[in-house]
């Protein structure tokens, strides 16, 4: 079932981080066959009531501090944060960045943008008592509590631009530094095991599931890498593995997108620079973790840090989180 719950004021999203390895896969022709069917995200009819330009010169956000982070301790800390306009959120599953700010947006940004949104964290886990592991911060584009949940059927697609600055502003270590994913529910069929009988039946299972990308930063300072660059990873393939995709050496503004079709699959496209996405800029199509999605409840952001109580995250911007709906 969904983890969407329901705080005091607003849906928040409660997700579960899933690792694992990249792993070959086969039947190209079928799955050309499966897949026939895509949705270049940003196609179609913009949700005006979902995303935000960041150009209101009202525009703010109440931190509401201490965030929470109740992926470790159990604490939701709510009231939970929330822009002033209801449109952008904080996770009370593992809390917000510290940086929720407006700023002027970097050189080459959409034409007529003047304002984007800077985020960034160091404290990722709990408040004030550093891990000394990888966490991750969430801010999530508010749908359900707007629009409601968005049924596949209407071929609905989430696109941003992502702002990466030279890599060496970036935190010095290899590994994930961004997150750009959804919230799905779907179902899948998943073998359940009983006692009394030898072997197992398959069942129908229906839940929440959060495909998207990571980008991922290979540090030269880890004595591994001749130079510095990074990688968009996609979670997730049909077995939940983690998918390779183009290797980043040109930072500045890049352009995501995840569309979702009624065939139940996911579209990953991205691009350098800040114009419209095109089937060029498609890397792959699949069943993220086996799922046939079924509605979009939200999409977000996730920001990455050492949670060391001392090392800032890589310092990111993104402009325009939107929704789009496409009918053939």
């Amino acid at each position: 079932m969904s983890l969407t719950v329901i705080s005091r004021r607003i849906g928040v999203t409660r997700r579960v981080l899933v690792l694992s390895l990249v792993v070959a896969t086969a039947g190209a022709t079928a799955a050309m066959a499966q897949y026939g069917y895509h949705v270049v995200p940003g196609r179609g009819q913009k949700v005006k009531e979902v995303g935000d330009d960041f150009e209101d010169p009202e525009w703010g956000y109440h931190i509401n501090a201490p965030k929470a982070s109740s992926n470790i301790d159990h604490d939701d800390r709510l009231p939970a944060g929330i822009s002033l306009n209801n449109r952008i959120y904080e996770s009370t599953y593992r809390g917000q960045p510290d940086v929720i700010k407006r700023i002027e947006t970097p050189p080459g940004g959409l034409p007529g943008s003047q304002f984007a949104l800077a985020l960034g964290s160091r404290d990722t886990g709990i408040p004030g008592r550093p891990s000394h592991k990888m966490q991750q911060d969430d801010l999530l584009v508010n749908v359900s509590s707007i629009i409601g949940p968005v049924p596949v059927s209407k071929s609905p697609s989430v696109v941003v631009r992502v702002f990466l600055p030279p890599f060496e502003k970036w935190e010095r270590r290899t590994g994930a530094s961004f997150g750009f994913r959804a919230e799905l529910e779907g179902g899948s069929i998943q073998p359940v095991s009983h006692r009394k009988f030898f072997g197992s039946r398959m069942k129908q299972k229906h839940e929440a599931y959060w495909p998207g990308f990571f980008i991922q930063f290979n540090s030269k300072s880890d004595g591994q890498n001749k130079e510095d660059s990074a990688l968009l990873l996609i979670r997730a393939g049909t077995l939940g593995e983690d998918i390779p995709g183009p290797i980043i050496k040109q930072t500045g503004w890049w352009t995501l997108g995840m569309s979702f079709t009624p065939d139940g699959s996911t579209h990953f496209y991205a691009s350098p620079g800040v114009d419209a996405l095109t089937e060029k800029d498609h890397i792959v199509t699949t069943k993220p973790y086996g799922h046939t999605a079924q509605q979009l409840n939200t999409f977000f952001f996730n920001i990455v840090s050492a949670d060391d109580g001392r090392t800032w995250s890589t310092p990111w911007i993104v402009d325009d989180p939107a929704l789009y709906l496409y009918s053939r």
